[in-house]
């Protein structure tokens, strides 16, 4: 049985199909079912239903097959059968294997049946929650209530980052709403507003509601440049200089002081990080991947990562960049655009000749294409470029960004 972990939105809405909060939905949506959904917001037997839930699987998945689900600790959580495959989406029911019990106040997160059994009988006012609820949003809470003559349930909405944040605030206005019962979703926001407040209001329901009220939009105010994360991001052929320009901004901000800096060379990350690793497509890949998620947890804690992989394929690259800014930091890409002929005729490692008598499969430049990137933030050829040079136009671009000062 094929195996996948699916990403971030995908897993939070597995885990609602699983625990009954999407219902009447029991998997993921096939083409039509999406399409009535983005036409007419209703699914086929007439249910409103304000947006498509979908999954995208791995290629070589097929009607008939069943992929295990597991979450982003190698934990198997729902059984998958595919039912219809359509371009990367995948339909098909979903079968609980284990309650999800990952992360933050996982003992809050409950499932619709076991909260509308011990909520009281008669309304219920759920008050869902993207952020915390001011003086004014508390005052009105508990004046409807009482208008309504209601019990309250507080469902922090709890995804990315925030969620953490958002739950203590549930559990702060719990203390100034007695009686409240506390409940985390882990409902991924919609970029529409509408949508996104319909879908919250569907899963209010399937919890016992009878009322709902939505909290207020979270202010969210970005820290300045120069308190975030950033992730500085080489890409370039073997020989092209990336290593050389990288280690070069990391001496060059080591001088300047202010940022905490850490240095990933794709030579040095080979020997330890992903020790093992052929130089097939899928474990260059897998080695990338490995630099962008130690990258990321850097700059999730406000450092400052460079990394200079060849990093040869641009799908790759974009889920570095993906990583990057799911946990709020920045991403440069600095594309090193040497040649290749200047590439081979520096050759200082002897890869190329090599690579050209065939010793070297699969190698970047020769057997093996390089995707240039077209979303680069800078493009160097350091053909007849100093070292000095190169770096300043990195730490120009760095500075003029306001991520260093």
């Amino acid at each position: 049985m094929t195996e996948w972990t699916p990403d971030a939105r995908e897993l939070a809405d597995l885990e609602l199909l699983l625990s009954g909060a999407y219902a009447p939905l029991t998997g993921f949506l096939t083409a039509a079912e999406a399409d009535g959904v983005v036409e007419q917001g209703r699914l086929p037997d007439g249910t409103p239903w304000p947006d498509p839930i979908t999954i995208a699987l791995p290629d070589g998945i097929q009607p008939g097959d069943q992929v295990t689900l597991k979450d982003p600790e190698g934990a198997a959580v729902a059984v998958m059968t595919v039912v219809e495959r359509d371009g990367h989406h995948a339909a098909g029911p979903v079968e609980p294997l284990d309650a999800p019990a990952y992360g933050p106040f996982a003992r809050l997160r409950r499932t619709p049946e076991d909260v509308r059994k011990e909520l009281p009988d008669g309304e219920v006012l759920a008050v869902t929650m993207r952020g915390p609820l001011d003086s004014a949003a508390l005052e009105d809470v508990a004046a409807t209530a009482e208008e309504l003559d209601a019990s309250v349930l507080l469902m922090p909405l709890v995804f990315g980052e925030s969620g953490p944040s958002v739950v203590r605030a549930a559990l702060t206005a719990a203390g100034r709403l007695p009686g409240s019962t506390v409940v985390a979703v882990p409902l991924a926001p919609r970029e529409d507003v509408e949508i996104d407040l319909e879908l919250r209001e569907h899963v209010a329901r399937n919890y016992g509601a009878t009322e709902h009220f939505a909290g207020p939009a979270p202010v969210t105010i970005p820290g300045p440049p120069h308190r975030r994360g950033l992730v500085v991001f080489f890409t370039g052929l073997s020989g092209s200089g990336k290593s050389t320009v990288a280690r070069g901004l990391r001496d060059a901000l080591l001088e300047r002081g202010g940022r905490t800096v850490t240095y990933l060379d794709g030579d040095v990350v080979r020997r330890l990080l992903s020790a093992g690793l052929t130089f097939s497509r899928e474990d260059r890949d897998l080695n990338i991947r490995r630099i962008g998620f130690v990258a990321a947890e850097v700059a999730r804690h406000g450092g400052l990562a460079i990394c200079a992989p060849i990093a040869p394929y641009a799908a790759t690259r974009e889920e570095v960049r993906a990583m990057v800014e799911d946990v709020g930091a920045d991403f440069l890409l600095v594309h090193v655009a040497t040649p290749l002929e200047e590439c081979e005729r520096r050759d200082r490692k002897g890869l190329y000749a090599k690579a050209r008598a065939g010793l070297i499969p699969e190698f970047t430049g020769v057997s093996d294409p390089y995707e240039e990137p077209d979303d680069a933030d800078l493009v160097l050829d350091t053909t007849g470029m100093s070292v000095e040079r190169a770096v300043g136009a990195v730490l120009t671009l760095v500075t003029s960004g306001g991520w260093v000062r």
